[in-house]
């Protein structure tokens, strides 16, 4: 209970939050993180996630990667929980500059948060490789074993796989937020893929949380570190107005 009190005070404290975010702010909404490789996974699939989910993968065959895709990295019927909930009423009261996450779920913004830099893409976007056309989600749920495009091409959803770069704009505004902000919230992340928790080093604020159930590279610098799941820690703590 004292930690939470701890970090009470420091949101009440902070007027320029921002909320960096990975796979642990989803695992409580029923999104497991696809790296947990249990002996059933292990038979299901020839190949690890880290090679299926790169780019040469997805080229070279696109039916193994969407079997994989779809069974694995889209959850269309999981709901925002408290985390996200919460830390969207953050923003909503002007108390948060907004939401930095390596999730690609949409939740932050089911939630209710506005300024959401999404480092790794959306399920929810997607676009033909050769016309560009855009598709939602639906249509890649209710597609065969690999989503076609009208005009012939095939479909790719807008999610940063491995060999591939994160968006520029993207990632110069997470810099920005970040460098603006008095106390940063790093939540469900074990810190451990680049570039994008090399981010966290942009930030020169007041406060430093860290919310993880294992440890992280920036335990030793954090003004706080709880060790706790997510939503059951943001569900004790109340969201003032901004003065």
């Amino acid at each position: 209970m004292e930690k939470i009190e701890m970090l009470q005070k420091i949101l009440n404290e902070s007027n320029k939050i921002v909320f960096f975010t990975g796979a642990g702010v989803s695992t409580e909404s029923g999104i497991p993180d696809f790296r947990s490789v249990d002996g059933l996974y292990n038979q299901k699939y020839k190949y690890s996630p880290e090679r299926i989910i790169s780019h040469s993968f997805y080229r070279r065959d696109p039916k193994e990667f969407y079997r994989f895709y779809k069974d694995r990295m889209i959850y269309p019927d999981a709901k925002p929980n408290m985390a996200h909930k919460k830390m969207a009423e953050f923003e909503k009261k002007g108390k948060a500059l907004g939401v930095i996450t390596q999730n690609i779920d949409g939740l932050h913004q089911a939630a209710g948060s506005k300024n959401v830099y999404e480092l790794h893409g959306s399920i929810h976007r997607n676009y033909c490789i050769k016309c560009h056309k855009f598709y939602d989600l639906d249509y890649i749920i209710d597609s065969g074993e690999i989503p076609y495009c009208e005009c012939g091409g095939i479909i790719k959803p807008d999610v940063v796989l491995y060999e591939e770069g994160l968006d520029d704009s993207v990632l110069y505004g997470s810099i920005e937020t970040i460098r603006q902000a008095d106390c940063m919230v790093i939540a469900g992340t074990s810190l451990i893929v680049y570039p994008a928790a090399g981010l966290v080093h942009y930030f020169k604020g007041k406060y430093l949380v860290v919310i993880n159930l294992s440890a992280t590279f920036q335990d030793g610098k954090a003004d706080l570190v709880i060790k706790e799941k997510v939503g059951e820690v943001f569900k004790d703590i109340t969201v003032e107005e901004d003065k």
